[in-house]
């Protein structure tokens, strides 16, 4: 059982080969040859920012990045999360405001760890 840890997104994510992972939406220079605004379905992505690999026996830590460590990721599709309201409100005052916001996400499943 192999794990990886990874940064993307200003977020960390401990991976294992098979895992779908929602992450944080991926520019278009994340996935080589992009042309359209949403990811095509089976993009290739390799994620270099790698914190942590364990295979098993070993556990490789980097300073702050493994050099020479990869993972290799499918793209399954873009969307976007539940609606979350924001509300501010004031009381005595009629401060009263309400706003919805829902964060766009790209949906990727891990395909190998080296």
């Amino acid at each position: 059982m192999s794990f990886a840890v990874i940064q993307t997104g200003g977020k960390q994510y401990k991976v294992e080969v098979g895992d779908v992972l929602k992450i944080e939406k991926l520019s278009q220079e994340a996935i080589p040859g992009a042309k359209a605004l949403i990811h095509e379905v089976g993009a290739k992505i390799v994620f270099d920012q790698i914190l942590l690999v364990d295979d098993g026996s070993a556990t490789k830590i980097g300073m702050p990045y493994l050099s020479g460590a990869k993972v290799e990721a499918t793209v399954l599709g873009d969307g976007r999360h539940k609606k979350v309201m924001v509300v501010k409100y004031r009381p005595k005052s009629r401060y009263y405001k309400k706003n919805g916001h829902r964060q766009p996400f790209t949906e990727v499943k891990i395909e190998s760890i080296s």
